[in-house]
């Protein structure tokens, strides 16, 4: 029974590794033809022995798929067995007396049957889809049509005595191996064509190969420099390290093609440094909120090859004037991410920092790039973190003098808040009218401050004293509204009048002088002081102190938005110039009393150059051009292109597209028109009789 169930298994593997053939032989054979046609054994070989693995995992998939359990299926399959072929493979000492007995009714059969045929079917569409593909790819490397088939090398005798004329070399095989630097994680690659761009320290290998063979085989720059490439067997080879942006042409013995010989481009792409993002705090300046004991700080940075290390720099300063005493420190900081973008969150705890009353916390965050073996460096904004001082209280000496000689709608908010505080314990004393009568005085207050700050929205000033008889018409000089100095304006002009009786605080389009935060808050402000005066104007001035209280907190918000905050540093002079002392050069030092001088206008053959490219009759001369291009290449943004233009003119100098493209180049390097003194203008006959009229007089 055994020996049965062995050769039928031995014909499933049979027929297994047979399907296994079959399926992955075309294939072997496309890539032995591509081998050969490619004159690349070594590649041909690699991509066999992968094909023989892929068969072999093939295989091993397939045995391990048609094990005992399918064996199984498929005897149960047959109705003889009774769906019990599971018995046959079973341990027996695990079976009942009723399965014990089945099993041996099994093997009685088996033994009388002959051997079953268990083997699976051909796979026959794979087989066919594996033939035509390969098959295929076998004629297409024998017979596709190859672009850099070189020219069959004809030597040409000029005479009859055996005068050889040169032999036309022709570019059959060109590739570049790219291997960028360590740090930019990115994979090597090879590039056919010439012209490439890749990362700034990347290493280029040439592999280049001629039909027929030159004796020698240079790289040269533009720049004048060489590579001088080295012959391997039917190859070309150098290697060099791309630190900047360059031009190369292939030089040989022999003259190439003009397809070939042109100006090839390699660009360096310069690592860029890593770019820091704030995300909290949003402002920054932050002021501190009571009981506030933490700052949240976030940030976001990324790079285009790779984050390295992140510092937080802290800076303390404590004191005013110039008692400001600094201290600072840092700490690293680990980001969460991946490596090219990472978030960095960090709270600073303000007690044990020693964060007080009036002083400034300044944190920036410094982040670094894996570049080797310089990194680059970048530098968050300062955010600051103001403790402010606690208000100053206004002069009680000067309180009632002050209310007595100005008028009441120059009391302040907080004046206001004061007198409904003392209005309020009154009450009780107070008959109701003379109560209401002095709520309704301080309503009036509240309404004139509020007409003083709408002015900056737009609003009109509305509700202000009465004038005094006999100036209904004028405007004084504590009318509520600013002035400002007197204008320079001439007398009749429409400037002049709108000075003289118009406001432009009556116009809503003079509030955008404000931001959009600080309109907002100045608009909270305003309905905080609409409520107050309502309540003051009922009699209920408890009612009236949480809007004026509103109101107080929002002026002050704005009061401190209308300021440009700096972070207060100790203070550090430039250093002095100790070489210049004492020697009595006045070098770099103008008299201001001079008049104009004329501007030097900067020796650059550009102009005479874009000239003569417009007339064609004209040979330019490139050379000036070509040695200002070594000496200011740094100040253009792509000065390569200028040199290809130029290069290519050369070689070609009746080209009217060469001319054209160059004289485009040019256009944006030409240099402004330097700006002149505008002259006089002659007068009209009027004035030139005042001026006549001014020289007569002077005459004695």
């Amino acid at each position: 029974m055994i020996g049965r169930l062995r050769e039928a298994r031995r014909g499933v593997a049979m027929r297994l590794a047979f399907a296994a053939v079959l399926l992955w032989l075309p294939w072997l054979l496309a890539t032995a033809a591509w081998g050969i046609r490619l004159q690349s054994p070594l590649l041909a070989g690699l991509a066999a022995a992968a094909l023989a693995l892929l068969a072999f995992a093939w295989w091993q998939q397939q045995r391990a798929h048609h094990d005992e359990r399918w064996l199984a299926r498929r005897l149960n399959a047959d109705p003889r067995w009774q769906d019990s072929a599971d018995l046959l493979f079973a341990d027996p000492a695990s079976l009942g007396p009723l399965q014990e007995l089945q099993r041996e009714r099994l093997v009685q059969r088996l033994a009388n049957l002959p051997a079953p045929d268990l083997r699976p079917a051909w796979p026959r569409r794979p087989l066919l889809a594996s033939l035509l593909l390969g098959a295929a790819l076998v004629l297409a490397a024998l017979y596709w049509p190859t672009a850099s088939t070189p020219p069959p090398a004809t030597a040409r005798t000029a005479s009859e005595a055996g005068e050889i004329v040169a032999t036309e070399v022709a570019l059959v095989e060109a590739g570049v191996e790219v291997l960028p630097p360590d740090y930019t994680a990115l994979p090597a690659r090879t590039e056919t064509a010439l012209s490439l761009q890749a990362a700034e320290g990347s290493r280029l290998r040439w592999r280049l190969r001629f039909s027929p063979q030159p004796e020698a085989v240079v790289l040269r720059w533009h720049d004048g420099g060489e590579l001088a490439l080295q012959r391997e067997g039917e190859h070309w080879t150098g290697e060099h390290t791309l630190a900047r942006s360059v031009l190369y042409r292939i030089a040989i013995t022999a003259p190439l093609p003009p397809a070939q010989d042109e100006l090839h481009r390699l660009d360096a792409i310069a690592d860029q440094p890593p770019v820091i993002r704030v995300v909290s705090p949003e402002r920054p300046l932050t002021l501190r909120e009571d009981g506030q004991r933490t700052w949240p700080l976030d940030f976001e940075a990324s790079d285009d090859h790779g984050l390295g290390t992140a510092r937080l720099h802290i800076t303390l300063a404590q004191g005013t004037g110039e008692q400001v005493t600094v201290s600072e420190r840092s700490l690293a900081l680990r980001g969460e991410g991946e490596s090219k973008q990472r978030r960095y969150r960090h709270a600073l705890d303000l007690a044990a920092l020693g964060l007080a009353e009036g002083d400034d916390l300044i944190v920036r965050l410094d982040v670094t790039d894996n570049r080797a073996p310089n990194p680059q460096a970048s530098r968050s904004p300062s955010l600051i973190l103001r403790w402010p001082m606690p208000p100053a209280t206004e002069a009680t000496g000067m309180e009632g003098l002050v209310k007595k000689t100005l008028p009441a709608y120059f009391r302040s908010q907080r004046q206001i808040i004061l007198d409904i505080e003392a209005l309020v314990p009154q009450k009780p004393r107070l008959a109701a009218d003379e109560f209401l009568s002095r709520s309704d005085a301080i309503g009036f207050d509240q309404r004139i401050l509020r007409m003083r700050y709408g002015q900056f929205l737009g609003e009109e000033n509305e509700g202000q004293p009465e004038p005094p008889p006999g100036m209904e018409g004028e405007h004084s000089e504590d009318d509520g509204h600013d002035h400002g100095p007197e204008s320079d304006a001439p007398l009749g002009t429409a400037i002049s009048v709108l000075e003289d009786y118009g406001h432009t605080h009556d116009d809503a389009e003079a509030a955008t002088l404000l931001d959009p935060q600080t309109r907002a808050l100045l608009k909270q402000a305003l309905d905080a002081m609409w409520s107050s005066e309502g309540e003051l104007r009922q009699g209920q001035p408890q009612r009236a102190l949480p809007h004026a209280y509103r109101a107080l907190e929002f002026i002050k918000q704005v009061q401190q938005a209308s300021r440009i905050y700096l972070a207060r540093v100790g203070l550090e002079l430039p250093p002095i110039d100790e070489s210049r002392r004492m020697t009595g050069k006045r070098e770099g030092i103008a008299d201001r009393r001079d008049g104009l001088q004329p501007a030097q206008t900067p020796d650059s053959p550009v102009p005479g150059l874009w000239l003569a490219l417009a007339d064609e009759s004209r040979t330019p001369d490139l050379e000036p051009m070509s040695d200002w291009l070594e000496t200011n290449a740094d100040r253009l943004e792509d000065p390569l292109s200028l040199v290809a233009a130029i290069e290519t003119l050369r070689a070609q100098p009746d080209c009217a597209d060469c001319r054209q493209r160059l004289r485009a180049l040019l256009w944006p390097l030409l240099p402004s028109p330097v700006a002149g003194v505008a002259e006089r203008p002659e007068p009209d006959a009027a004035g030139q009789a005042y001026l006549d009229a001014l020289s007569a007089e002077e005459q004695p």
